[in-house]
Parts: structure tokens; sequence; C-alpha cells
């Protein structure tokens, strides 16, 4: 059996990107200690938060629904430093470090990450020093494992681990619907981190939720093929399957997630040859779907001038697209452009296709929306 770096870790991690939210917009913390008393007590143990994520209040939020309340041996924490989100130079990069250790209280990391690089920003980490910087906190102790999560090209990909042979891990979006995707190289990816011998930690296995609600005719397939099962299981146990996994992140946002999640994933069992046949037959129904793929990450948004939800409107596009519910995507592109920010109000500046991991076209993807809802 293959010997590597978390190894024995359980195969669900919490996510802490998606929390669960009360009316005025906070994070319901009381729901989230629910939450993780489920998933500590199921065994579980990978928690997984970063300094941008709902403007540092996920990092509060991990201290104070698990690391105020739990034995710090009980859990690991992962968290990242993002060289083009909250950051300016090289200082203000490298305080994030210190910022995240304050605000969770953690003492120590048990993996840390450079944050989200892809092609516009991830030449910004060798000039601000900061794959020396964690390699300097691992010294300290007060990081344990360091590695980076990727957004990027296989070119790319290789290009920065030819750089660091040391990182010790990478955190990759791996999905059934991503796998042959053209833009994200899910597949082409794995195999180099594979043959570079790193573990994975796996993000966006539910490709930001569009795969716990996939389109009709996938739906229909998986539903067939196990009527009790969910739609996200699916989609977790198949990122779960692959060789060199560490954990599978589910930003799961309320408790009925996380018990949907821990029902399968607290005694982990891989796919079957014959499941791995019905999710075959999945990948085709998806490939020829022409949906936006988009994950709700919300990176796009901060820089947006014209302070448009892209993601939202987005979704509602979808709706039409993948599920042909007309009516339906007007109300949700009426709801979620209420205060304004409409897609036909886009000036085309280019910021969000600069932030986006998932390298869309996201003018043209606006241009369209404007089409089908604003004329």
């Amino acid at each position: 059996m293959e010997q590597y770096l978390g190894q024995n870790t359980p195969k669900l991690g919490f996510g802490l990107m998606r929390l669960p939210k009360l009316k005025n917009g906070e994070i319901d913390l009381e729901q989230v200690k629910r939450m993780v008393d489920l998933f500590m007590d199921a065994g579980q143990t990978y928690f997984d938060t970063a300094y941008v994520y709902d403007d540092g209040k996920s990092e509060e939020a991990a201290r104070k629904a698990l690391i105020e309340r739990y034995d710090r041996d009980s859990f690991t924490i992962c968290t990242k430093l993002n060289a083009w989100m909250g950051a300016h130079d090289e200082q203000s990069a490298k305080q994030q470090f210190f910022t995240s250790l304050e605000r969770t209280g953690a003492g120590y990391f048990d993996y840390y990450l450079l944050h989200a690089l892809q092609p516009s920003n991830y030449h910004l980490y060798e000039k601000y020093h900061l794959w020396d910087f964690v390699k300097e906190q691992k010294a300290k102790g007060l990081i344990r494992h360091w590695g980076f999560s990727f957004h990027a090209t296989p070119e790319i990909l290789e290009e920065v681990l030819d750089a660091h042979p040391d990182a010790e891990f990478v955190q990759l979006q791996l999905n059934y619907a991503d796998w042959e995707n053209e833009k994200v190289a899910a597949r082409k990816c794995y195999e180099i981190v594979r043959r570079y011998e790193k573990p994975i930690v796996v993000m966006e296995p539910v490709k930001g939720g569009a795969l716990a609600n996939p389109q009709p005719d996938v739906a229909a397939l998986l539903k067939a093929a196990a009527p009790e099962s969910s739609y996200a299981s699916w989609a977790i146990r198949y990122a779960a399957s692959l060789d060199g996994i560490i954990t599978v992140l589910s930003g799961m946002s309320n408790e009925a997630q996380m018990r949907d999640n821990l029902s399968y994933m607290q005694h982990f069992t891989p796919l079957s040859e014959s499941e791995r046949a019905v999710i075959a037959k999945a990948q085709t129904l998806l490939g020829a779907a022409k949906t936006i793929p988009c994950t709700a990450c919300h990176y796009c948004t901060p820089g947006c001038p014209m302070n448009i939800p892209i993601p939202e409107i987005f979704a509602a596009r979808n709706r039409q697209k993948g599920a042909g519910q007309l009516l339906r995507g007007k109300e949700d592109y009426a709801a979620a452009t209420a205060d304004g920010g409409k897609a036909e109000t886009c000036i085309a500046c280019g910021q969000c296709e600069s932030a986006c991991p998932q390298q869309l076209s996201v003018i043209e993807l606006l241009a369209d929306c404007a089409n089908a809802f604003d004329r």
C-alpha cells in the first residue's frame, strides 16, 4: 500500500468557506458549533479555512466553534495566504499569516497553503518571497506541513512543482464534471501531481454545489442507479476514491448537508466498478451541456466597480440553460439584482476574469446574461 502524508486522515474535510448565515448576513455560529460537533463525533478531523474567507470571519468562526472547544491535538486545521486578495506588497502578504494565527488562536497550523495560484498571480508568490516565508514558519514550528492550492494550467503546475519540489502537498479542484474540462484540466493536473508524488487535498468536489443539484438528465441517471443516495454523495465519493488523497473538502452550509455527508463518508467505501460506469455516463451528459461552470467562489466580486453579483447571475442563467426553467431563472435574476448590478452594467474592465479560478470568459458570459435578462 502506498505511504504518503495524510494517508490516514478521514476522507471528509470540513470546508469553512460557505458557512451558514443568519438573516443579518452574519455567520450562524450556533449552527456551526452543532456542525462541528457532528463532524468531530463522527471521527472526522480536517478543517479548512483561509485568510480571505468571509473577510476573516471564517477564521474567527473556526476559533469559536472548534479551537476554543476541543483539545488542540484532536483535529487538524488548514488556512491559506493569498498574495493577490487582501495584500498589496510583501509585508502585507506575510502579515496574513500572523493575522490568521491571531484570529484562529490555533497556536500553529497543521497544514498551510499558498492560496489559489493561477496565471494572473502565481508570480507574486515568488516576488514576495512567500515560498521561503512558509518554510521559515515551519522551521519555527508554526506550520507542520505546507503546500499550495492551484487553479491554473498543467504547464504552470509543472513549472511550480519543478521550482518548489519540497512542497509537501497540493490542493486541487477535482470533480467528475471537470475531469476532462479543457480549462480546469482536472485529470491532467491530477496526473502531474501524482507523478511528482505529492498527496492531494481535493477542493470543489461538488463544483460549488452544482453537482449537489445537477441538471435534470444527470439527476435522473443518478437517482435511477441509487434512489436513496444524495447527488452530492456521488461527487464526494468520486473524488475520495482517487489515489493519493489526504481528504476531500466539502463546503457544508447547514446541518442537513453535514448529516448527509457523514452518512456515507463516516465509513467511506470507494466507488465500485458499476458506480464508476454511472459516473462515466454522467460525464458524457455534462459534456453536452452548455451551462456556465461557475463554482460561486465570489473571488470575482470584491473588485467589481459595478458591484455585479456575477455568481448569482450565472446561477440564474444556468437554471435556464441546464434545467429549462426560464421563468425561475428570470425570478432569480431579479432577486439577485434587486439592489443594482445588472449584467448589462458590465464595463468590461476585466478584473473579474483575472480573478476567476475557472478561467471563465466572464465579460462574454455577462453579455449573454444581459441579452437573456435585460433586453
